[in-house]
């Protein structure tokens, strides 16, 4: 079992174990040992997003690595998916990311990237657990000039500015576009505007000024209320809201409405597909993905094929059978052709581009799918024992499953980042799987909450 890392890494309240200064830097003691696997001088990469602890923990992180000999590269504030990217471009062993996506600023976490800028898999994320564990690493202190060097990357922005742009056709602006951009106070608040602005776009910007503690605060991808109302009342032909590291993204169209992760891979795929440049006929959705995304899949010759929640599980379901196009409701878009993690500004070009070359509104493309109803409750809990051992809930479910007698759907599974169990119900009816998806929480609370 991992104690630290959970589906994105290792995340908790900063400065409380195991966010603290002391973890980082043993996180980075073992991930610099870990990746050592070349001759000569090895670099790591390291950004953050706009947290007030991201400054204890990238000095901590920086300590550990240099402890072992290995130089860091520093690039502030960025998005995770430009973590991933530099890491390659710039021919580093590994890569990190200080940042708690989407959670409060109270929080903070830290992510791993291969040389390939790839999340890590489980068993590299139990190596590194090990290593600190076992403390078999602790007698590795390299001296005089094998010490690591810390070094300041300059134009880290300009070089993920210019990655994301060439996902775009060569002549392609966004001239005559009005786009508002939600940075969320977040990584992207400086990136974001500038590429919109460089493609020709009229751009309005809302949360792009962090302070260390208002990242995701009522704005972003959690909060898109104010987008709403800056689309509507700015006139803007898109509202495109971002999270605290910018891997996500999630769309507002001109008539104020958000719009989930579900239409625009809808109406992305069946682009992709018409221009013969989806691979294999696939998407790949997640456990969460609406049933209505796999009928308009279905509908157009197109699979649906699920994995369980995580950028990371689509991205190894990707690469392990070929396909270029994945994405979760959440808002996470993984374009495999162009990068290697969800990107939300990278989504954002695309989407932009589709409403350019076709010449409608976002309103009109979202029609590519139509969405069965959907529920989704949260449940705190204080553990997380295993759902197969609490057979009152399976019973539930198995109720559950019974009454929507085949046109609907359940799901219940605990949240990878938080303390919470995820009850999602699907069916034809809404006032039905309201009132299973309450049933089920009400059993949730009496026997794990």
């Amino acid at each position: 079992m991992r104690k630290l890392f959970g589906t994105d890494g290792v995340r908790g309240v900063a400065n409380l174990d195991p966010m603290t200064s002391e973890m980082a830097m043993q996180l980075g003691r073992a991930a610099a040992h870990l990746f050592m696997r070349r001759a000569g001088r090895h670099q790591i990469v390291i950004g953050k997003d706009t947290r007030i602890s991201g400054y204890m923990l990238e000095s901590a992180l920086t300590s550990g690595i240099c402890s072992m000999g290995v130089d860091v590269l520093l690039v502030g504030p960025m998005p995770t998916p430009a973590i991933a990217f530099l890491t390659r471009s710039l021919r580093a062993d590994a890569g990190v990311m200080i940042s708690a996506s989407h959670n409060p600023y109270q929080d903070n976490g830290i992510k791993f990237f291969s040389s390939d800028g790839v999340k890590l898999p489980d068993e590299m994320e139990q190596r590194i657990e090990k290593l600190i564990v076992s403390n078999e690493i602790a007698h590795l202190r390299p001296t005089a000039d094998a010490v690591g060097k810390a070094y300041r990357i300059d134009d880290a922005e300009g070089r993920y500015i210019e990655f994301v742009k060439r996902s775009l056709p060569k002549n392609m602006d966004f001239k005559g576009l009005k786009v508002v951009v939600d940075c969320a106070n977040g990584a992207a608040y400086k990136v974001a505007p500038k590429v919109l602005r460089e493609l020709g776009a009229t751009v309005e910007v809302i949360g792009d000024k962090p302070n260390g503690m208002n990242i995701n605060a009522g704005c972003g991808a959690v909060h898109p209320e104010l987008l709403q109302q800056a689309v509507r009342e700015g006139g803007a032909h898109l509202g495109v809201a971002l999270d605290g590291d910018a891997d996500r993204a999630l769309f507002v169209c001109a008539q104020g409405r958000v719009l989930g992760g579900d239409p625009i891979m809808a109406m992305l795929a069946l682009d992709l597909n018409r221009q013969g440049q989806l691979a294999k006929q696939t998407v790949v959705g997640t456990v969460m993905s609406n049933f209505g995304l796999e009928r308009a899949m279905a509908k157009a010759g197109i699979t649906l094929v699920r994995t369980a929640v995580g950028d990371r599980y689509l991205l190894e379901r990707m690469s392990a059978d070929g396909y270029n196009f994945g994405g979760e409701q959440s808002g996470h878009f993984i374009f495999l052709d162009h990068s290697t993690t969800g990107d939300g500004l990278l989504a954002a070009l695309q989407v932009l581009s589709l409403m350019k070359r076709t010449d409608k509104s976002l309103l009109d493309l979202a029609q590519a799918m139509t969405a069965v109803p959907q529920v989704l409750l949260n449940v705190k809990v204080a553990t997380k024992p295993d759902l197969d051992t609490v057979p009152e809930l399976q019973q539930a479910i198995r109720d559950s499953e019974q009454r929507l007698n085949g046109s609907g759907r359940v799901l219940v599974r605990y949240s990878g980042t938080e303390p919470l169990l995820r009850v999602m119900v699907e069916g034809e009816r809404d006032d039905q799987i309201r009132d299973v998806a309450n049933r089920l929480v009400e059993v949730v609370k009496a026997h794990i909450g």
